[in-house]
């Protein structure tokens, strides 16, 4: 099977899925209700959240301009979110590798370092995904949804005990693994691991590794700039994003429940499994929104809420894709307008 066929096979199945997702949700729907929810919704909230996402986007391109700069690669803010919105585009048609690896193309055509790109956007996920779990596991030690569950809650510090143990090892973990006197034994120990897996799995796993050991060296003040970024930006403007969808789909649930919620949905969206993470967003909303009392049809606008931010980003990336290529089209009539 060509490479071309392998990446259809995987798109295949990518929509094979999503379609599954929303078909399950969809059947939990009563319509009767769920147009009553539509009718009753705060639509005026959405201008708000899109506000908010641009501000997510922004302060993420702050970010990575930030990191690329720890690999001497000199990027303006605008090129990093013009990058990110088109990336949104393509992530709304292409897989996500394919999706990603427009960004990449994009930030090393303008910086002319391929490799010092690759491993700053690979340290930047990586280092966003470890906040997320972090935050999303204290948020769920703090409201233990398990409580709230018409159960027997004999077991009720079984929850924050597992997230407890999972947190303690995650920090754990980061700390000795951006160290520069740990971090190569730990690196040498997660390729110990990938020995049971294929090789393309072992290569594509060493060449994560290789590209998180460059800032190993970098120095804690820097992990941590790194770090308060995240949080300004995927904790507490990503939660308003969510508070406000929520808003407007007229739910009410306490505040720390849209950090984990927020958490878990980032960490998911990161397995690729789904288009655009359409489905996995869907379930998760309608499913856990369900613990504190939120009708089906509530979570489902929320989700439809959540979904128009990759929207607003796509049309932003198309209007940057359009006005780039006018630009190039321009650029290419001139020389012939010039000439006798």
């Amino acid at each position: 099977m060509t490479t071309c066929s392998k990446q259809t096979a995987k798109y295949l199945i990518r929509i094979l899925i999503t379609a599954g997702l929303l078909i399950w949700v969809f059947a939990q729907i009563d319509f009767g209700e769920f147009w009553q929810a539509v009718k009753t919704a705060r639509w005026h909230f959405i201008i708000a959240v899109w506000g908010v996402a641009i501000v997510i986007f922004w302060i993420n391109s702050i970010k990575l301009q930030f990191i690329l700069r720890k690999q001497d690669c000199k990027i303006s803010i605008a090129t990093i979110f013009r990058a990110s919105a088109v990336t949104s585009l393509y992530s709304m048609i292409l897989p996500g590798v394919l999706s990603t690896g427009a960004k990449w193309y994009i930030l090393k055509k303008d910086s002319g370092k391929g490799s010092n790109v690759l491993s700053s956007m690979v340290y930047n996920q990586l280092s966003t995904l470890l906040v997320m779990i972090v935050f999303g596991l204290v948020a769920l030690i703090i409201t233990n949804p398990v409580l709230l569950l018409k159960t027997d809650i004999s077991n009720r510090w079984l929850l924050p005990l597992i997230c407890g143990i999972l947190l303690t090892v995650i920090i754990l973990v980061s700390l000795l693994l951006f160290s520069s006197r740990t971090g190569g034994k730990i690196i040498n120990g997660f390729g110990f691991l990938l020995r049971p897996f294929p090789v393309k799995i072992r290569q594509k796993g060493r060449e994560i590794f290789d590209q998180i050991a460059i800032f190993q060296s970098a120095g804690w003040r820097f992990h941590l700039i790194v770090t308060i970024i995240t949080i300004a930006s995927n904790i507490v403007v990503g939660a308003v994003a969510y508070i406000l969808a929520a808003r407007s789909a007229n739910i009410t649930a306490p505040l720390l429940v849209f950090v984990w919620l927020y958490a878990v949905i980032f960490v998911l969206g990161r397995i690729p499994i789904s288009v655009a993470n359409l489905g996995v967003r869907e379930v998760t909303l309608v499913g856990l929104l369900g613990i504190y009392g939120v009708e089906k049809s509530q979570a489902l606008i929320m989700s439809m809420i959540l979904f128009s931010i990759l929207i607003l980003m796509a049309v932003i990336g198309a209007i940057y894709q359009l006005s780039g290529t006018v630009t190039a089209n321009k650029s290419a009539q001139q020389p012939s307008e010039l000439a006798p």
